[in-house]
């Protein structure tokens, strides 16, 4: 349903009069939809200004949403639940490889909304500038949840995603990421607030993206277990993947955690850059909990217990300062090791819900988990 603004419905009733229509700028729509081929429409016709608020239910697209149109700073297309309603777009209904939702476009705000059983990859981003995400859910596809790729790629923001039970099964696990940012460039992107879990490859994958990306307030655990009982299982499992594929690029990490991934907690993965990783925590990951070893990395106030491989795997070039690995540096005790609560329901405003798992009481060290 089309909302018909006031200034439209004057005009329409002054036409019909025979007498003469001055043209003035129209009100942005807002267009509220609760059928799968008018969320396509009004996504495919969206302008400047344009709200789309879409009905409580389930939604079975059959081709991917998609649109190139692009909003303003000041007036950007916004894409959200009706409300309070929850929304689910499930991609069961898509042509095997589809994605569920591609946006090549700039200044949307997307909101509030479930991608779900995607064919392929739930929502990709793609040379985009200025788009918002904020309490989305990617679940349970067939690549990577979430995906920021392309040259162009400039200052978007994924607040408060969920992204968890990703699974490529064709490629056996290889490379469904919880969010990916991959095989593009572009500067003031940031990741906060987000969970990323149980996903088959890993957590966060920045290969191939030449440009700084921040991390900050983020969870990645239990990436590259083989859950989906596939024999030629092929996931890495890690945490953070800072990079790959030839690119220097220094990332930041701030007051994230990663825990109980197949791979390590946090890799530059070949990445020779100057990476900062800041009060973070990496617990019982299968393999390092810090892998630094060609970069020139600067890591402070890190905490790192249980893994696996060990507590840090560093090279010459890489900056250690306030570590729990470093001399003279204690290693607070966790005032819990049970992650049963980050897996409950976020706060009311979408915040990472309340834990006291890893947490220490320390100011000076290790992930606050909040």
């Amino acid at each position: 349903m089309r909302r018909i603004s006031t200034f439209t419905a004057l005009a329409v009733t002054t036409a019909s009069l025979g007498l003469a229509v001055i043209a003035t700028p129209a009100h942005a729509a807002t267009v509220v939809v609760s059928n799968s081929t008018d969320l396509t429409n009004a996504i495919k016709n969206a302008t400047a200004g344009t709200v789309i608020q879409v009905r409580a239910g389930t939604y079975y697209p059959t081709a991917t949403l998609q649109s190139t149109a692009n909003g303003t700073s000041s007036a950007p297309i916004t894409l959200t639940a009706y409300g309070s309603e929850t929304v689910k777009i499930d991609g069961s209904s898509l042509p095997s490889g589809s994605w569920i939702f591609k946006l090549t476009a700039d200044y949307w705000n997307v909101s509030n909304l479930t991608f779900q059983n995607s064919p392929d990859s739930a929502v990709v981003c793609q040379s985009c500038t200025g788009t918002n995400w904020n309490n989305v859910k990617t679940i349970n596809g067939g690549d990577s949840g979430f995906t920021l790729t392309g040259d162009g790629t400039v200052n978007n923001t994924v607040k408060n995603l969920d992204s968890y039970g990703n699974y490529d099964a064709a490629t056996h696990g290889e490379n469904a990421d919880g969010v990916a940012i991959k095989f593009g460039s572009g500067s003031g992107n940031l990741v906060t607030g987000a969970r990323l879990y149980n996903n088959s490859d890993d957590g966060i994958d920045f290969w191939s993206f030449s440009t700084p990306v921040t991390v900050e307030h983020t969870w990645s655990f239990g990436n590259g277990v083989n859950r989906w009982s596939d024999s030629a299982f092929a996931g890495d499992g890690n945490g953070f993947k800072l990079g790959g594929d030839g690119e220097v690029v220094a990332h930041v990490i701030n007051n994230s955690a990663a825990w109980g991934n197949a791979g390590n907690g946090f890799t530059e993965n070949s990445n020779t850059g100057a990476l900062v990783l800041n009060r973070t925590t990496a617990y019982a990951n299968s393999k390092w909990g810090y892998y630094f070893a060609t970069s020139s990395a600067k890591l402070g106030k890190n905490l790192a217990v249980s893994n696996g491989g060990g507590s840090v795997s560093k090279g010459s070039a890489v900056t250690s300062s306030g570590n729990n690995w470093d001399s003279g540096i204690s290693t607070p005790s966790f005032i819990s090791t049970d992650a049963s609560t980050t897996y409950n329901a976020r706060s009311s405003s979408g915040t990472l819900p309340a834990t006291t798992f890893l947490t220490t009481g320390s100011t000076t060290i290790g992930a606050t988990m909040n």
